[in-house]
């Protein structure tokens, strides 16, 4: 599990797949399979995976293919460790002076930046106000 995952709030399936060198059909197996596997969906139905529903998935693979286990076996294992796991964010380290971005490269990535974060924003807002209906 030492694929790096890039430091964002929500990623698409594809970037799922990529990441996790996983096909789409096999991460929606396993949510069908494993409760810990959840993503939510954002109002035009695709699925947002965040970094925990990444790393579960990692987790996943890795006790299937690497360790053996069955897919009754992964689940219990998963459940028994997810009990005992608390979600704290992991400290990112600070940037390194080489990494700074220069003004030019800032001027031609804001458009591109604006809109990521537009998106992850209404990714946000459909997932609140999901949760503000199934509380009402």
């Amino acid at each position: 599990m030492d694929r790096q995952i890039p430091n964002k709030l929500f990623f698409k399936i594809g970037e799922v797949c990529e990441i996790t060198d996983t096909q789409p059909y096999v991460l929606r197996y396993w949510e069908s399979e494993f409760p810990a596997l959840a993503p939510a969906k954002n109002s035009s139905g695709q699925r947002i995976y965040r970094r925990r529903d990444i790393e579960t998935i990692l987790r996943i693979k890795q006790l299937l293919y690497e360790e053996g286990f069955t897919i009754a076996g992964a689940k219990k294992r998963l459940e028994v460790e997810m009990a005992g796991r608390v979600d704290t964010p992991m400290p990112q380290p600070p940037p390194h002076l080489g990494d700074t971005p220069q003004p030019e490269e800032l001027a031609g990535n804001r458009s591109a930046a604006l809109r990521e974060v537009k998106e992850q924003l209404r990714e946000i807002l459909t997932l609140l106000e999901r949760n503000d209906r199934s509380r009402a």
